[in-house]
């Protein structure tokens, strides 16, 4: 089995997977701020973690992942201004003529985010961790960092103090003295910080916020990039494999994530940090103001399955940017359409059968090369098509690869209808062979023998598909 590697932009070079514990990977994923429905955005960055989760699964790991949900203290900015998310969930239901509290906003956008999760198959982290169930723990975090002199109170809040933290910026690669001079000083609120990048984590100054709990410091709530450290390190400990989150986390939230966890335990927070990379629509990015802010909602009211969408992620590799366009979204269709449609036939053909062995197949040791390649599913989905389109291999070799390898993708291609169980077992066979006749027939450029054998299929009943996957037939 080929041996993964990642890119790590903490190291900012392709690294071997080495695990803390071969016994047990531990993976760390920044989920949603619950006061809205997700955007395509944030599904395809829990799309990317969680297929990198099947694919370590594929290569034989063991895997304990965590996800937060952020149902207090994220503010507008992450520079620690403006209102808190869930507050703001809350204003807009008003605005609806909706009466709700903050924590009716935060369960019913949780219950949408499950929704949208589990209709997209991405698999539930093994803990689902809401930031108001972890209060204790991240004001236990704040005082080690106040007794270590990491952190300091004003009036207004308890921050950390960034220029204690030599290597505060070692994630995002930017000079801290550089960050110091830019911040502009009307968008420092609080006179009483130290410098203008130091950062909140406990927020004193909000007597009226709906969400306060007491602490050595006062009543108030804690700050975002707290609440991260303190789940993560409550259930995968102090040193941590893999980290998961959008690019956006970098400069700011990961990078206070990395500097309070490890001023507080002087260790080691995470080994290896991935990040996936934006998604614009129509090649401008996405805003509410340009009505171009979709959500599984949208995608379903155009008619389109989840699990469309998941195949349009797969098309992508994480680390560059996506655009989406309806009409990507139909080709994905399209594509996964005709994919399942092809594991019908295998699965009716195959039916009753034992499945096949393919541990050791050279297909699935090439679909194993392209996800240890830094999780390249693009090239892992070329080998998906070349096992559907194989001459060579046996029906029986076909459904067992593919039911292998949508371990990793998540399409449910085992469950695919039964759209043949109208044909016998030899009139599938047949169908296949004439498929396979006209596919070497095109490859010759015999065009005349390609449509003889194209008239031939459509005499039994199915309907020819020239994809560029190759050729895909379907009862007619």
């Amino acid at each position: 089995m080929a041996t993964l590697h990642f890119y790590n932009t903490l190291t900012r070079q392709r690294e071997q997977f080495v695990p803390i514990n071969p016994e047990k990977v531990t993976l760390y994923t920044c989920g949603p701020t619950v006061y809205d429905y997700a955007h395509i955005g944030n599904l395809r960055a829990y799309t990317f973690a969680d297929t990198l989760k099947r694919a370590l699964a594929f290569m034989g790991y063991k895997v304990f992942h965590v996800m937060n949900t952020t149902d207090v203290g994220q503010l507008d900015s992450d520079a620690d201004l403006g209102e808190d998310k869930i507050m703001i969930g809350v204003r807009r239901a008003a605005e609806r003529g909706e009466k709700v509290t903050v924590w009716d906003i935060a369960h019913l956008y949780t219950e949408k985010f499950i929704e949208d999760r589990d209709s997209m198959n991405i698999l539930p982290p093994d803990k689902l961790a809401p930031a108001t169930e972890h209060v204790p723990q991240m004001i236990e975090l704040i005082k080690k960092l106040e007794a270590k002199g990491f952190a300091y109170r004003t009036s207004k809040a308890v921050y950390f103090d960034v220029t204690k933290f030599p290597t505060y910026t070692k994630l995002s690669g930017q000079k801290l003295e550089n960050l110091l001079e830019g911040v502009r000083e009307e968008v420092v609120v609080d006179s009483e910080k130290r410098n203008p990048m130091d950062f909140r984590l406990w927020q004193l100054d909000q007597p009226n916020h709906a969400m306060l709990w007491d602490s050595p410091w006062g009543k108030g709530f804690p700050g975002w990039h707290v609440e991260c450290s303190a789940m993560a390190m409550t259930y995968l400990g102090n040193h941590i494999d893999i980290h998961t989150g959008g690019v956006d986390h970098i400069p700011v939230h990961h990078t206070n994530e990395i500097a309070q966890s490890e001023a507080a335990t002087g260790e080691k927070f995470v080994n290896y940090w991935l990040h996936n990379e934006f998604i614009r629509v129509d090649n401008v990015k996405m805003s509410k103001s340009k009505n171009n802010f979709y959500s599984m909602k949208d995608i379903v009211e155009k008619g389109f399955s989840p699990l469309d969408l998941r195949y349009l992620y797969l098309e992508a590799h994480y680390r560059f940017p996506q655009n989406f366009t309806w009409e990507a979204l139909e080709g994905a269709r399209s594509a996964r359409k005709n994919l399942v449609e092809q594991m019908s036939m295998f699965l009716t053909l195959h039916e009753g059968k034992v499945p096949e062995d393919v541990s050791k197949n050279e297909y699935r040791e090439k679909f194993a090369t392209y996800l240890a390649d830094d999780l390249n599913i693009p090239g892992a989905l070329s080998v998906v098509w070349e096992v559907v389109k194989s001459s060579e291999l046996s029906v029986g070799t076909k459904v067992a690869l593919l039911a292998a390898f949508d371990t990793v993708l998540g399409l449910k291609l085992s469950e695919a209808p039964t759209l043949y169980s109208s044909f016998s077992a030899e009139e599938i066979e047949e169908i296949l062979k004439i498929v396979n006749d006209r596919e070497s027939a095109k490859k010759e450029k015999d065009w005349t023998l390609a449509d003889e054998l194209r008239n031939r299929l459509t005499e039994k009943k199915v309907r020819v598909i020239d994809t560029k996957e190759g050729t895909v037939v379907v009862p007619a």
